[in-house]
């Protein structure tokens, strides 16, 4: 279906017109989507999935945007700052970074998070509502609304990233830190309800789930990131596949523990991201804050001051009606940035 509107046509009291596709509107919707798909430089599997369904391949795009911005937002304040330009990204996700098992974490939470609501949504053929939830109490609730598909989603996600080869510590790696991502979404699920009956009263309750903000998921998992787990390999001897486990070698304030599935695990040490190197710009020229973060991210290089005026809205009143007035104010402000 496609919603058409003649806009020299319009009066504004018009209800929008919902008319079926012709097959030559149909035919130019199926490339078009194909094209993105073709795009995003999937593989093979990938790609398939994704020209399966016309709403897979907006979703995607969704959930690189949304997990970029989140990523950008968590480390605004420290020198990875979650640059994903080109030749950076590439050579990030060639090692096993911390950095690099947040991006495979909101990644796959991203793309879970924004499946489940486009299903909600109604923008995919092979899902809808999430209609069966699994309560204890089940006789108790009467489901109505729209609840995000989770269970579609977390099916979807898993097979469109795949498992890899268990010999390989680092596809092993991987697949845990985009597990993680996934557990964190499915922790976060809500049960909304709305109450029915006469004055108010809740004779019959309406309920759905929803999923947590996206913005709360990066949160969690910048902590995760924090507290996040050096690992080394250990071959199992029983069936001669490789175990994820502590480092052979003792790390300094780091305690040995076998990570949980819940952790997001690394296996190699972060470089600094000081200076420009093949992972990040560096911190040269970058705005610092002063009482904040200006010792840390300039790498003790020091910071320039640079003083300016600016003008800014301020005072702001509502007047009636319709809109708002306020005046302009002046000031001086400071800002930092870390020196070359």
């Amino acid at each position: 279906l496609i919603i058409i509107s003649h806009p020299s046509r319009l009066t504004g009291n018009e209800p929008l017109t919902i008319l079926p596709l012709t097959s030559e509107m149909e035919e130019a919707a199926i490339k078009a989507h194909y094209k993105v798909c073709d795009r995003l430089k999937l593989e093979k599997k990938q790609r398939r999935m994704c020209r399966r369904d016309p709403g897979v391949a907006e979703t995607l795009m969704e959930a690189i945007s949304m997990s970029a911005l989140e990523c950008q937002y968590q480390f605004r304040f420290e020198r990875w700052n979650c640059t994903l330009e080109g030749r950076y990204r590439a050579s990030l996700l060639k090692r096993g970074f911390k950095e690099t098992a947040f991006l495979y974490a909101i990644s796959s939470a991203g793309l879970t998070h924004a499946m489940a609501k486009a299903c909600s949504a109604g923008r995919m053929e092979r899902c809808t509502c999430d209609e069966a939830p699994d309560l204890e109490n089940r006789e108790a609730w009467q489901w109505g609304g729209c609840g995000d598909n989770l269970k579609y989603s977390n099916k979807f996600v898993k097979e469109f990233l795949g498992k890899k080869s268990n010999k390989d510590l680092r596809a092993r790696v991987d697949f845990h830190n985009n597990l993680v991502g996934m557990k964190v979404i499915k922790a976060g699920v809500e049960t909304t309800c709305k109450c029915h009956g006469v004055s108010g009263s809740c004779t019959v309750r309406t309920c759905w789930r929803q999923l947590s903000p996206f913005h709360e998921i990066g949160k969690q998992l910048k902590q995760k990131y924090e507290t996040a787990l050096k690992v080394g390999s250990t071959t199992n001897e029983a069936t001669g596949e490789g175990d994820i486990s502590p480092p052979k070698k003792p790390i300094p304030g780091h305690s040995d523990q076998i990570p949980r599935t819940t952790d997001l695990i690394y296996i190699d040490d972060s470089p600094s991201f000081c200076l420009m190197s093949r992972y990040s710009p560096g911190t040269a020229g970058r705005k610092c804050y002063k009482d904040k973060n200006c010792e840390s991210i300039c790498c003790g290089r020091g910071h320039n001051t640079q003083s300016r005026v600016v003008t800014r809205p301020c005072q702001c009143q509502v007047r009636w009606c319709c809109y708002v007035e306020c005046k302009q104010c002046t000031q001086r402000e400071e800002v930092y940035t870390c020196k070359d």
